[in-house]
């Protein structure tokens, strides 16, 4: 599961451990980017710190994890890397990704999308604005077939109203995100470090 996590909420770990119980995943891996492909915000906070805030939201959740991989500076992280990376490291292991369903429709933009879906099996992740699970004939037509095949699928969850983008504003006007938005190891995190403060 990628993402900038600028920062991880709550909403991002309960998604990921829905899918692991529906999906019955060993595990769940986080991937923080350090350069987003399709993000253009240098006000983000550092690589190294949104690595530590996911650490921490992780911390006592079973079989939900971190990795370093994406964590490069300085280089576009493109996902088709990480999961070409993942499969050889473990050969036997049967891959998913999980993507928001905003990104699905975008899927045909990415990097080697097609060997992306051969690779690994997507799961799809109901995001706010994005509730509905899409019919086929919603969908670009060169993800039609890899439904039909569940390539791609849908995890069915209910999305929860939780905006890293307003956790950010909230900090910088000097003010605590709304109750649950932040697992509280977070919270301490950004208020220590004044993260998104101005």
């Amino acid at each position: 599961m990628g993402g900038s996590f600028d920062p991880i909420h709550t909403g991002h770990v309960a998604s990921a451990r829905e899918a692991r119980d529906r999906f019955e995943l060993d595990k769940v891996v986080y991937l923080p980017t350090a350069t987003p492909p399709h993000k253009s915000d240098s006000a983000m906070a550092p690589a190294h710190r949104r690595y530590a805030m996911v650490e921490l939201a992780l911390l006592y959740e079973e079989g939900l994890e971190v990795s370093p991989f994406e964590l490069t500076p300085g280089r576009t992280a493109y996902t088709i890397d990480s999961v070409e990376s993942f499969a050889y490291e473990f050969p036997q292991a049967d891959l998913h990704l999980l993507i928001g369903a905003d990104s699905l429709v975008q899927l045909p933009t990415w990097k080697r999308w097609r060997e992306l879906t051969e690779w690994a099996h997507l799961i799809v992740l109901a995001r706010p604005g994005w509730e509905r699970e899409p019919s086929l004939e919603e969908l670009p037509t060169e993800l039609t077939d890899l439904v039909r095949d569940e390539r791609i699928r849908f995890l069915g969850n209910r999305p929860r109203a939780i905006s890293s983008t307003e956790i950010r504003a909230a900090l910088a006007r000097g003010e605590r995100p709304r109750a649950g938005w932040l697992p509280g190891l977070v919270l301490d995190y950004c208020l220590k470090y004044r993260l998104y403060i101005a």
